[in-house]
């Protein structure tokens, strides 16, 4: 095994089981829908880089449509198929292990596309340009993205999140960026800060708590975890410097 695939593997032995993959809450993927102009009577939805999948069943129970969930990571898949049969939503959930890059979706297919926390995976301005021909015309989508609050972050802050994800921006710039790309701006709210804690950093550090005897022997499980203590610290310290931003946006023709 090679240390990538040694870090890979004891960084989804961290995140095995977690509710989420990144800051968010079932409220705040209510409050993005409830902002967005009418869908279509059957809308097309796909929620792209789904993870664990919390908010394609809100999606799910809310639209009460299908919901095209595509992620890379089996487990992820697989624990959303186990909480779908759970809540009954099962005949809602499509699940298709899938590329965001090259999801396999034919032009203008979706009505609404959905990436809660995923986008930064592709970077905004990539991601948003790879995912808008896959929209119909007027076609929605929803993501929501790091973005820095402050105009003079601390250091701290800056050094952890620039070395983390490099083309992270503030708010201006994400707009900008957003209709460079074709998109016109219907609205952007910030995650609420517990959001961070309650579904995502909290259930990681109570795991990362429970495999720190398991990472004397381990590098790369040890890496992973320090990794994850210092993502904590820096929240700590510096959370209202940065945060999750939704951006709600509608392809323009």
């Amino acid at each position: 095994m090679t240390d990538q695939e040694a870090y890979w593997e004891a960084f989804f032995t961290l995140h095995q089981g977690l509710p989420r993959e990144g800051p968010g809450s079932d409220a705040a993927t209510r409050r993005a829908l409830k902002l967005l102009p009418a869908l279509p009577p059957r809308p097309r939805v796909a929620d792209m880089g789904c993870g664990p999948g919390r908010q394609s069943l809100v999606l799910a129970a809310e639209l009460g449509v299908p919901i095209l969930a595509l992620d890379l990571h089996q487990p992820f898949l697989d624990q959303l198929r186990a909480a779908a049969q759970e809540r009954g939503l099962t005949h809602l959930i499509q699940i298709r292990r899938a590329d965001m890059a090259d999801p396999g979706l034919a032009p203008g297919s979706l009505d609404l596309l959905w990436a809660e926390g995923s986008i930064f995976i592709l970077g905004w301005a990539r991601g948003l340009g790879l995912w808008r021909p896959l929209l119909g015309p007027g076609g929605l989508l929803v993501a929501s993205e790091l973005t820095w609050l402050s105009p003079d972050p601390p250091a701290e802050a800056r050094e952890f999140l620039q070395a983390a994800y490099p083309a992270m921006t503030d708010l201006a710039g994400n707009l900008a960026l957003a209709q460079g790309q074709g998109y016109q701006v219907l609205g952007h709210f910030p995650l609420e800060n517990r959001a961070w804690w309650d579904e995502y950093l909290g259930p990681l550090n109570e795991r990362a708590q429970g495999l720190a005897g398991q990472a004397q022997a381990d590098p790369a499980l040890a890496q992973v975890l320090a990794e994850n203590q210092q993502e904590i610290t820096v929240w700590r310290r510096h959370g209202a410097s940065f945060g999750y931003v939704f951006y709600l946006l509608r392809r323009l023709t």
